[in-house]
C-alpha cells in the first residue's frame, strides 16, 4: 500500500455555453480548469483527487511531493496528513491531496468510500445550486424549470451593487414561483473577488436588512452573507434574523476553525468543502461535532465533478444524507458534460436525486480519452527520479545519507501501523482517530 508514484495534469474541460459565475464579477468562465493528481501504489491501485485552479498556477509545486509523499503508506492516513502539514509550513494548501488516498483505500477494499465510513447504497435527494445572478424575472423562469425537472429546492445567487437590487431579485422570485418549492441563496460574500469587476461589500447592517427580507419571503437559508472571518458579525447577525445563515465552505484552517465558530455559535448550517478543509478524515470529524451541537451538516461541492464525488461519500456517510446535497447545475453553461468532463459516467441528476456509486474508492472512472484530450501530464514523480534530482542538487553522498535517515523513518512508523492493524485497529479507524480532539490549523484544503 505504499505510494510508489505520483503524477499531475493541468486539466481544462471545455464549457458548452458561457458562464458567468456570480462570486467573480466580470468574468466569463468558458472551461472548467483543475488539477489533477493520481497516486499509484507498488500493487499497481490509483487513487485521484482534484483542486480547482483558474490556470497552471501549480506548475512547479510536483517537486514537493515526490520527497514528500514518495514510500508513504495510504493506508497511514495520520502520516498523510503530517506530511500535508509540512508542506503546508512552506505554504501550500494540500489537504485535497488526502482523498486521493481514500481511493485507492476503497479500491482495496472493494467497497465506495461511504461504505467503510458507515454509509449504505441509496439515493441521496439534492438541491439545485445556480451560478450565475439574474433578474427575478429570469429567476423565475428558472426555477420554474429546475422544478418541472424534478428538483424541490434551488438556492440562488445576488451579488448586485445595491441592497435594494439584491432583495428585488428574491422577493419577485419567490412571489413568481410560489410556495411550493424551497429557496435559498447565497450573497458569496465570504471570500471576496474583485480582481477583474468590482464586487459588492456588505457589512452586518446589510446582512442584517437583506435576512430579513429573504425571511420574510419564505427563504429557507441564507449562505454566505458576511465574510469567512467575520465571527463576531456572524453570532450577532443569527441573533437579529429568522432564517438559517449558511457558510465555512472556504474557511481553510479546517476543523480547528470550525471548532472555534462552533463554540461562537456562528452558523446554522456548516458547509465545509473536504476539498478545501483538510481531507475527508477532518471533515468526518467536522461533521460529527456539528451533529453533537445540534446544527447541521450540507457540504459546498461546486468544484469539478471530482470535488463533487469526494463530498457526496462523506455526505452519504453522516446522519444528514435525509437532508439535501448541493448539485452544481447552471444550464447552458454549467452541466454535466462540462462539469464532469473527466468522468466515465457523470453525475447526472434524475428527478433532483442522485444514485450514490457502487464502484469502489471514491465512486468513479477517469475517462482515459478525455484526460489525453483535455489533460496536460505536466509532472511524474518515482523513487528514480526523485533519487536521481537529489544526487543532482546534493550529491551522491548526502542524497545517501539523507534517503537513509527517511527510509528508516517511514519503516519505523510502518512497523507501528503493522501493530496497529494486528491489534485489531482497521484503517479507516486509524484514520479518524487521528483527528478526533486534535486541532491542526496546517491542515488546510
Amino acid at each position: 500500500m505504499k505510494i510508489t508514484r505520483i503524477d499531475l495534469w493541468h486539466v481544462a474541460v471545455p464549457l458548452p455555453a458561457p458562464f458567468r459565475p456570480s462570486w467573480i464579477p466580470g468574468f466569463t468562465q468558458t472551461e472548467n480548469r483543475f488539477t489533477l493528481i493520481r497516486l499509484t501504489t507498488a500493487s499497481g491501485i490509483q487513487g485521484y483527487s482534484a483542486i480547482q485552479c483558474m490556470g497552471k498556477e501549480r506548475a512547479g509545486f510536483g517537486a514537493l511531493l515526490g520527497p514528500y509523499l514518495l514510500g508513504e503508506r495510504v493506508d497511514d492516513i495520520p502520516s498523510i496528513r503530517q506530511r500535508i502539514r509540512e508542506m503546508g509550513y512552506l505554504g501550500m494548501k494540500l489537504g485535497w491531496l488526502e482523498p486521493a488516498c481514500w481511493d485507492i483505500l476503497g479500491k482495496a477494499a472493494g467497497k465506495p468510500v461511504y461504505e467503510m465510513l458507515g454509509g449504505a447504497p441509496g439515493r441521496v435527494k439534492l438541491y439545485a445550486s445556480t451560478g450565475e445572478v439574474r433578474s427575478g424575472a429570469e429567476r423565475v423562469e428558472e426555477v420554474k424549470a429546475r422544478m418541472e425537472e424534478g428538483f424541490d429546492a434551488v438556492k440562488l445567487r445576488v451579488h448586485d451593487a445595491t441592497l435594494e437590487e439584491d432583495i428585488a431579485q428574491i422577493t419577485e422570485t419567490r412571489k413568481g414561483v410560489g410556495d411550493d418549492v424551497v429557496l435559498g441563496v447565497d450573497a458569496n460574500q465570504g471570500w471576496r473577488v474583485a480582481v477583474i469587476g468590482d464586487a459588492p461589500r456588505w457589512d452586518l447592517a446589510r446582512a442584517i436588512a437583506f435576512c430579513r427580507a429573504a425571511a420574510e419571503a419564505g427563504f429557507e437559508w441564507v449562505e454566505e452573507p458576511l465574510p469567512a472571518d467575520a465571527y463576531d458579525d456572524m453570532v450577532a447577525l443569527r441573533k437579529a434574523v429568522d432564517v438559517a445563515i449558511a457558510g465555512g465552505e472556504l474557511n481553510g484552517h479546517g476543523l480547528p476553525e470550525f471548532t472555534v465558530m462552533l463554540e461562537k455559535g456562528c452558523l446554522d448550517v456548516y458547509q465545509p468543502d473536504a476539498v478545501f478543509t483538510g481531507g475527508i478524515a477532518a471533515t468526518m470529524e467536522i461533521a460529527r461535532r456539528v451533529k453533537a451541537a445540534g446544527m447541521k451538516y450540507s457540504p459546498h461541492t461546486w468544484t469539478n465533478g471530482i470535488g463533487f464525488a469526494i463530498n457526496l461519500q462523506l455526505f452519504a456517510a453522516t446522519a444528514f444524507r435525509s437532508k439535501r446535497l448541493e448539485y452544481p447545475y447552471d444550464p447552458p453553461g454549467w452541466v454535466p458534460e462540462g462539469r464532469d468532463g473527466l468522468l466515465v459516467t457523470p453525475f447526472v441528476h434524475d428527478k433532483g436525486e442522485v444514485e450514490l456509486p457502487k464502484l469502489p474508492g471514491l465512486g468513479f472512472e477517469i475517462d482515459r480519452r478525455a484526460l489525453r484530450r483535455y489533460g496536460r501530464h505536466f509532472f511524474v514523480a518515482t523513487p528514480a527520479r526523485v533519487a536521481y534530482r537529489a544526487v543532482l542538487d546534493r550529491g551522491l553522498n548526502a542524497a545517501r545519507a539523507l534517503g537513509k535517515v527517511r527510509d528508516a523513518r517511514i519503516a519505523d512508523r510502518s512497523a507501528e501501523v503493522d501493530r496497529l492493524l494486528a491489534a485489531g485497529g482497521t484503517a479507516v479507524g486509524i484514520a479518524l482517530d487521528s483527528v478526533t480532539g486534535v486541532d491542526d490549523p496546517t491542515l488546510t484544503g
